[in-house]
């Protein structure tokens, strides 16, 4: 090792040596760190296009993917009965759930404390197996506070060193307070957060399904999540900080498919204004155009003219941020100047079209993206909702903070939606910040603007809208990685008969990705190799139409599987192991009653996309760089302790 240190090193060195205060310490984080290089890899669990569907997801990450269900078929070696390996894989799942069922009768013929012990003994054999990719200290950090011995002990007990009645006695005096139960809950929670060193959510958390809060929620119970942002994701974050078009978009989705509950119920968002709005001013309005995709706690009537209302208020919203920016080339997109109330008629794209819909009660010819004075008292009151709302700026803080728009995992490149390319491929650029950007450097320096817009809040964006503009760029705009289509047709689908008014044309980057070699360029761009395996979500995969999730090139694929109830209930996600890589093709799921009761689960088809032969270590793995960093940076510190230059504390 070269001995001496540079100057530059020093301020890292000290710092350094605060957390390693010895040579000693720092030796031995050096000495594990190096061990831990031979540790199998870990295994990244990526799923994408949630849209709410929080009790599907829930399930999913339970049964990692369907995993859980052959390690314990292949651990316990057949010692267990179909009936019992069902009872196991209940209680890891959904150990509270369980537990209510059995508790009764279990304290009733007095099995409790050997129904536990057993069940508790089954679960750390199965943490035995899943903690191989795992360091000891990495270990002990996710161990549940209270059981924290109880657990060390059970990892330890095949070693013999303890006396026959130890560990009776140890979990007897946690059944005197009641809390045998809460072990296995806690056992369950451990097998879970073992089975993935990482959950990638490739995107699109709301909308469509019934609760995107419950979703965050959910992810951030987990102990290593990185959310990758989708369009949806998008505009969420700007209503969060009151842009006021982001606001009207995400109330138009949540009652277009009837999904207030999240609004009210999650968020504590009143719609009482809206409801008044829709009153006064569609009153006598059939609203045939916005029939719910869904049910609704609302009588559908109203529902369908709240939705009108607010989808009014966004058109006009959308048309003065439109204005805005001239040099997003949105002007066809500001529709609204093109209708012609008296005669019926919207100009698009230079044709002329039938109004579906005649009744425009709010719509001023001479400024038709004014809102009316009822208008602006219902959006000012939707705003403050949004704003005001701390579970949603908590949940929201979450997303930004533990998101970004790409990642690369083992020369696995995932991001949402698509790099926007002309036709022949090229990457198209925006002028972001001042400054003309395209392919990654567009990602990255909209990925800035997102942060610094959540940063600063909704008074940032009260007086200067620019950055929540870019949010709902985010959302529908024809470059945006997070959209990559020409327009969202949000007025052609509800006032225009035409179906090809209402087409919404993809960028070239969707046909594009079965062209290996356009994918190894666009790998190329974000540091990858040429086997590179590129992961989209956004677009979900019709297999009804014979469409497949791996692209014709063999080195792309789609994991949006319509994991929505709304899109067909399917869903797709993909698994990173060190023996491979693997695709989950996940079925309906019922409901966490028919798992407890009845033993269902969803058994996902995999298939194998990657074969690494021999298993990848973690030394061969995305995190393997890291750690020879700190490795390097460990090597500096004792150097620099030996020489004195950073002195060793007491």
């Amino acid at each position: 090792m070269h001995a001496r240190i540079e100057p530059a090193e020093l301020p890292l060195l000290k710092a350094l040596s605060k957390s390693y205060r010895t040579a000693a310490s720092a030796l031995g984080e050096l000495a594990a760190l190096r061990a831990s290089l031979t540790l199998p890899g870990g295994t990244v669990h990526v799923i994408s296009d949630i849209h709410g569907e929080h009790a599907k997801l829930r399930h999913v990450v339970n049964n990692a993917a369907g995993a859980l269900r052959p390690a314990v078929a292949a651990l316990l070696n057949g010692s267990l009965t179909e009936v019992e390996q069902r009872e196991l894989l209940s209680v890891i799942y959904y150990p509270s759930e369980l537990i209510s069922a059995l508790r009764p009768k279990l304290i009733d013929d007095g099995t409790r404390g050997e129904w536990v012990a057993q069940t508790l003994r089954r679960q750390i054999e199965l943490i035995r197996v899943l903690a191989r990719s795992w360091r000891r200290e990495e270990l002990n950090a996710l161990l549940p506070e209270g059981y924290a011995e109880l657990f060390k002990e059970l990892l330890w007990e095949p070693l013999g060193m303890r006396p026959p009645a130890f560990f009776s006695l140890m979990l007897g005096a946690y059944e005197l307070q009641d809390r045998d139960w809460d072990a296995v809950r806690a056992a369950s929670r451990l097998v879970r957060n073992l089975s993935a060193t990482e959950i990638l959510v490739d995107g699109d958390l709301g909308d469509r399904g019934p609760r995107i809060d419950k979703v965050i929620e959910f992810l951030m119970r987990q102990p290593n999540v990185l959310i990758l942002w989708g369009n949806h994701d998008a505009h969420w974050l700007g209503a969060c900080v009151g842009h006021e078009a982001c606001v009207a978009s995400v109330v138009r989705f949540s009652l277009r498919y009837g999904r207030t509950e999240q609004l009210e119920e999650g968020y504590g968002i009143v719609l009482t204004a809206l409801e008044r709005l829709a009153e006064e001013a569609y009153g006598d309005d059939p609203c045939e155009r916005f029939e719910l995709k869904g049910a609704g706690q609302r009588d559908k009537l109203l529902l369908a003219r709240m939705q009108k209302a607010i989808t009014v208020i966004q058109l006009k919203l959308e048309g003065q941020l439109i204005g805005r920016h001239p040099d997003w080339d949105l002007a066809p997109r500001d529709v609204l100047r093109a209708v012609d109330p008296h005669a019926g008629t919207v100009g698009i794209a230079g044709k002329t079209y039938p109004l579906a819909d005649k009744r425009w009660p709010t719509l001023n010819p001479a400024d038709p993206n004014a809102l009316s004075a009822a208008e602006r008292r219902c959006l000012n009151a939707l705003r403050d909702g949004f704003v005001g709302s701390g579970r949603l700026w908590r949940q929201m803080e979450f997303v930004v903070r533990r998101g970004g728009m790409w990642a690369v995992r083992d020369e696995v490149l995932v991001f949402h939606a698509c790099v926007p390319v002309d036709n022949d491929g090229a990457p198209l650029a925006m002028k972001v910040d001042g400054r003309e950007v395209a392919g990654r450097e567009l990602m990255d320096a909209l990925a800035s603007v997102v942060r610094r817009a959540v940063r600063g809040g909704s008074e940032a964006i009260a007086t200067d809208p620019t950055d929540g503009d870019w949010l709902w760029y985010l959302w529908c705009g024809a470059r945006s990685p997070l959209f990559g289509k020409d327009k969202i047709a949000t007025f052609e689908s509800v006032f225009v008969e035409d179906k090809h008014a209402k087409e919404e044309h993809k960028n070239a980057y969707f046909e594009k990705i079965h062209d290996a070699n356009f994918v190894r360029r666009i790998g190329r761009l974000f540091g990858c190799g040429d086997n590179v395996l590129l992961v989209n979500g956004h677009v979900p995969v019709k297999v009804e139409k014979g469409e497949q999730p791996v692209k014709r090139g063999g080195n792309a694929v789609t994991i949006d599987g319509a994991f929505s109830e709304a899109y067909g209930d399917r869903g797709y996600s993909l698994l990173l192991t060190p023996t491979g890589v693997s695709l989950a093709e996940h079925a309906h799921f019922d409901s966490v009653e028919s798992v407890v009761q009845e033993g269902k689960d969803i058994i996902p088809r995999i298939t194998p996309l990657r074969t690494y032969d021999p298993p990848k270590k973690l030394g061969d793995t995305h995190d393997g760089a890291e750690i020879r960093r700190q490795i390097h940076e460990l090597e500096r510190l004792l150097i620099a302790f030996r020489e004195g230059v950073v002195k060793e504390r007491n």
